[in-house]
């Protein structure tokens, strides 16, 4: 039975607006970081509106919600990674996985075994999770003294070595904040493939076992 409290009713009648808002301020914040210092004055006062008001949104989101929920503190605890997109906004793509679980719930589609979501909900995270730290650690990398991020490109070998826990050392950040970018980057790194290997292990666990029960053929 679905949740009809007034917390839910508003993340359904709000979803589709906080996900285009989500696409919305990573596109522009892409362009800003990726166009410039070619990107017009116009244009870069634009991305700026528009990542102001998909900010907006988000912030409205979350005080409507904190309100419906009349928990105050207690909502932080249980919202926690909705207070931290709200700080680090960029961070709001990842929500993408629970809008993509609310639409299966809504329209009634076949939903993936446990093992499956946790694989794919997984891997569509660290997709967002690298576009979006490869785009923050190359805005505040690429112009430092002694930096060896130069390109985009180098931000995202380096996102993908840093998300995989290989960390080749070729190319490393040399700015505090592209370090602090860094440290959450390898946190998130290994709380995902943690999340992989443990559901991947669970499986083959419940594979092997349910091949004993059933012994060998014939027996």
């Amino acid at each position: 039975m679905d949740d009809d409290s007034p917390e839910a009713r508003w993340e359904r009648r709000t979803g589709g607006l906080l996900t285009l808002a989500s696409l919305l301020f990573l596109a522009a914040y892409a362009v800003r970081v990726l166009a410039e210092p070619a990107l017009p004055r116009a244009a870069r006062a634009a991305c700026y509106a528009t990542m102001l008001a998909a900010w907006a949104v988000f912030a409205v989101d979350y005080a409507v919600r904190w309100r419906f929920s009349g928990r105050r503190l207690g909502f932080v605890r249980t919202h926690l990674l909705d207070t931290i997109v709200l700080v680090l906004p960029l961070l709001r793509p990842l929500r993408f996985v629970k809008t993509y679980e609310r639409v299966q719930r809504r329209h009634g589609l076949p939903r993936l075994p446990l093992y499956g979501r946790v694989i794919v909900y997984a891997g569509t995270s660290a997709v967002l999770l690298g576009f979006s730290g490869a785009l923050a650690v190359y805005h505040h990398e690429h112009g430092a003294p002694g930096t060896t991020m130069r390109t985009f490109g180098d931000a995202i070998w380096w996102t993908c070595s840093t998300l995989s826990t290989v960390g080749y050392g070729d190319v490393a950040p040399v700015t505090p904040v592209g370090r602090l970018i860094a440290v959450g980057m390898m946190a998130c790194g290994l709380a995902l493939l943690g999340a992989v290997t443990g559901s991947f292990s669970s499986w083959l666990l419940q594979v092997f076992s349910r091949e004993d029960e059933e012994g060998p053929p014939g027996r």
